[in-house]
């Protein structure tokens, strides 16, 4: 749609990574599921024409869509940022649980200009945002779990405060947490809600035209929930839709509370590095019980 095609170019760092990333860390959680992959030009219009189409593709029917693609919220026009959120809206009306990359450069998104950023469509507050974390598991079992924040070349969670988006009833009394240990009550929308392991030195071994490389950041989190939730879908027969409101009154995820993203902590219960925590998969099942 808007001129956007399956152009594939055969390496494995770019768009073609990205995409199927998506689909295998997807395609791993939930192997049954049905996958359908919208493709669309690469400009505000058509990234909005895209999960429009998703929400109210009438063949496929999605009751989840991962989205891993964003820019920080600063370099959106308002208009964009409004008629965006409306579509995630009317996806939240209709039960699609969106899931939505939170960034991959820490509390600043990227931006050079020593403030606070975050990033879009994540910050919607009709959007799961999901965060970074740095996972270590032995025998079987995660033996520990940080804030993703593998310094300036490496990458970090995104997360902060939005600057645009009010702040949602179900965010209200919450604080932010910054690196110094200062609290700040949240005055618009937080970012993210959720997150999961992150971190390229822990991160996902992806096969892409035949090369194999290891995979993370952000764009792999979404996803993850992604699946998560559609396996819960699929075990219910009914869809979680839009559950960040029952997120925030349930006991879902596994809280981090070691490291920061910048210039934001992490902290017992949601913070502005890894949202809630990373998930438990037999407890965000449970929601739908």
């Amino acid at each position: 749609m808007n001129g956007g095609k399956n152009n594939p170019s055969g390496g494995a760092n770019g768009a073609d990574g990205e995409v199927m990333l998506d689909i295998e860390i997807v395609g791993a959680l939930a192997p049954q599921a049905t996958l359908a992959v919208y493709f669309a030009g690469n400009t505000d219009q058509g990234f909005i024409d895209a999960v429009n189409t998703a929400i109210h593709d009438t063949a496929n029917r999605p009751s989840v869509i991962s989205i891993s693609w964003g820019g920080p919220e600063s370099s959106w026009t308002t208009q964009s940022l409004d008629a965006f959120d409306d579509v995630l809206q009317s996806a939240a009306a209709l039960g699609v649980t969106v899931c939505v990359a939170a960034g991959d450069s820490g509390s600043s998104d990227g931006v050079d200009d020593g403030a606070d950023h975050v990033d879009f469509p994540a910050s919607s507050p009709y959007a799961l945002a999901c965060g970074g974390t740095r996972l270590v598991a032995a025998d079987n079992a995660i033996k520990t779990e940080t804030v993703w924040n593998d310094g300036a070349q490496g990458g970090a969670g995104g997360g902060g405060i939005s600057t645009h988006f009010p702040l949602p009833d179900w965010q209200k009394s919450l604080k932010a947490v910054r690196t110094g240990g200062k609290q700040t009550a949240l005055s618009h929308r937080g970012v993210p809600d959720v997150a999961g392991n992150a971190s390229p030195e822990t991160g996902y071994k992806v096969l892409v035209q035949g090369q194999w490389t290891v995979v993370g950041g952000t764009s792999a989190v979404a996803p993850l929930w992604a699946g998560l939730i559609a396996r819960a879908n699929a075990a219910a027969g009914k869809t979680l839709g839009y559950l960040q409101p029952l997120l925030y009154t349930a006991d879902a995820c596994r809280d981090v509370t070691q490291g920061n993203n910048g210039d934001f902590a992490a902290a017992p219960g949601w913070d502005a590095c890894t949202g809630l925590g990373s998930p438990d998969g037999e407890k965000v099942a449970a929601l739908l019980r």
